[in-house]
């Protein structure tokens, strides 16, 4: 049986140019990171178009890769440079779409739409924090990533990626047991 190669060898076999090396890190990191694109732009196009470019720079750029960081710290990275681009260029047209629905959509289609969004985790999330900490907070727990990768990735030191992550959690938490509402503090994640 053969053994698994680490993103390490095949970036290095990548950088010597073999293309299947670098073919296997993108049948890695694809799924993944498109999941993650998913959240922060506004349409499964956009994400897509965001993958697609973060694989081209991640070639491109692969000779500028340091091996002491995890290859995934460096991707992530990019594809966060990616998913911001996309967001100011629709930013615009969302909200165009966003004044058009309020004035069309009735009462009672709202609540919905609000009780739907406030029941999903992630959404509620997006919602409720900044870009950045909404990135850790998606770093940390879908996909896994050490508070030391993702202060990496986002360029911010450890504390404030740790503090940030705490801050969020209760944030949600109030905000899902409605405890916001009544100006209660938290103590699920305290």
């Amino acid at each position: 049986m053969t053994a698994v190669p680490t993103d390490a060898e095949l970036v290095s076999r990548a950088q010597e140019g073999s293309a299947s090396a670098f073919v296997r890190l993108v049948e890695r990191y694809q799924e993944r990171l498109l999941r993650f694109l998913l959240t922060r732009c506004a349409t499964r196009a956009d994400a897509e178009d965001a993958l697609q470019d973060t694989l081209v720079k991640a070639f491109r750029y692969l000779d500028t890769y340091n091996p002491r960081w995890q290859f995934s710290t460096w991707l992530y990275r990019i594809a966060l440079r990616n998913a911001a681009n996309s967001a100011s260029r629709n930013q615009m047209r969302d909200a165009v779409v966003d004044t058009e629905v309020a004035d069309e959509a009735p009462g009672l289609l709202q609540e919905c739409i609000r009780e739907s969004e406030r029941e999903n985790l992630w959404l509620t999330a997006k919602r409720l924090l900044s870009d950045e900490v909404y990135a850790a907070m998606w770093f940390r727990y879908a996909e896994d990533m050490s508070v030391k990768e993702i202060s990496r990735a986002l360029g911010r030191p450890q504390t404030w990626t740790r503090v940030s992550l705490l801050r969020a959690r209760k944030r949600i938490a109030a905000e899902l047991t409605d405890e916001g509402a009544s100006g209660k503090e938290s103590k699920a994640y305290g």
